[in-house]
């Protein structure tokens, strides 16, 4: 449970910074790119074994890595036109329902028991996350060719967890997760890396001081969310029950901490899926007994 619970702190955190970014007006691709390498070497320095890049090259997920390397900064980038397009509703929205992906896998991949009360702790949690994300009750017309950028965000950030959960059931040693979850890090970076270069020679947008500590302190929570995220996943049999309630705490933190120290104002449908969360919680947990 201390692990799911570190993770849950570790993913608040991130979006915590996420919102002092637009307060002090960082340049969010800059910091990304930081905070991919922070997390790559807060993952080194968290090693338990000696490092060779022979071993890591040879390692079973050293493909997956990369391939969730890419992913997360695709993922970023999708989000970041989405909300340009579509607003910033539809991209939490997107990112939130994704939940349903790993879910669906977990439970017809390992199959996982089901009874009536987890099926409606499940819908009660997608819905919650839906309601929570709303940040206006009006909704901005997406049009059909503008459907791929929201889209391409349920899908990758569903595909991520599900991604990230399959490999470490699969190809992950108990003394490779700090390697493993470095590693992924460490190839966002060098992707993150080469989009920055372009974005600096197309717009020549100057890198600053406060771009560099925002990315350092994006790159600490956003490396031990992935890291405690793995170890849960690993200590729990449901992996559903993982999926779910670290998601689902993660939006009522999250709204919480927004509301306390962000001044944000809640609307209806908010309130819905808080009360909504709950509800899940209790059912999925009960089940879990």
């Amino acid at each position: 449970m201390i692990y799911l619970l570190l993770s849950i702190i570790s993913s608040s955190l991130i979006y915590t910074v996420f919102k002092l970014f637009g307060k002090f007006n960082i340049n969010t691709l800059y910091a990304i790119v930081i905070n991919y390498y922070t997390a790559f070497f807060a993952g080194y320095l968290l090693l338990e074994r000696d490092f060779k890049v022979t071993d890591w090259l040879q390692q079973s997920f050293f493909l997956s890595a990369l391939l969730l390397g890419v992913l997360f900064i695709s993922v970023f980038k999708l989000m970041a036109e989405t909300t340009r397009i579509s607003g910033l509703s539809a991209v939490s929205v997107a990112s939130k329902m994704s939940l349903a992906i790993p879910v669906v896998f977990v439970i017809i991949y390992y199959q996982e028991s089901l009874n009536l009360l987890k099926v409606i702790g499940i819908i009660s949690a997608l819905v919650a996350v839906y309601f929570s994300a709303l940040k206006s009750n009006k909704v901005k017309n997406i049009r059909l060719k503008t459907l791929i950028f929201p889209l391409g965000v349920f899908f990758g950030s569903g595909i991520i967890e599900t991604l990230i959960k399959f490999v470490e059931e699969h190809q992950v040693a108990n003394s490779d997760v700090a390697l493993f979850s470095m590693s992924i890090f460490f190839f966002a970076a060098i992707i993150g890396s080469i989009a920055g270069t372009i974005q600096y020679k197309r717009k020549a947008i100057p890198f600053k001081k406060k771009d560099l500590f925002g990315g350092i302190a994006l790159g600490i929570p956003n490396y031990f969310s992935v890291y405690f995220f793995v170890l849960a996943l690993r200590s729990f049999k449901d992996a559903s029950m993982v999926f779910i309630v670290n998601n689902v705490i993660i939006v009522l933190l999250s709204t919480l901490i927004g509301i306390i120290f962000f001044k944000e104002k809640l609307i209806r449908k908010n309130w819905w899926g808080i009360l909504l969360a709950i509800i899940s919680l209790i059912l999925i947990t009960f089940t879990n007994q």
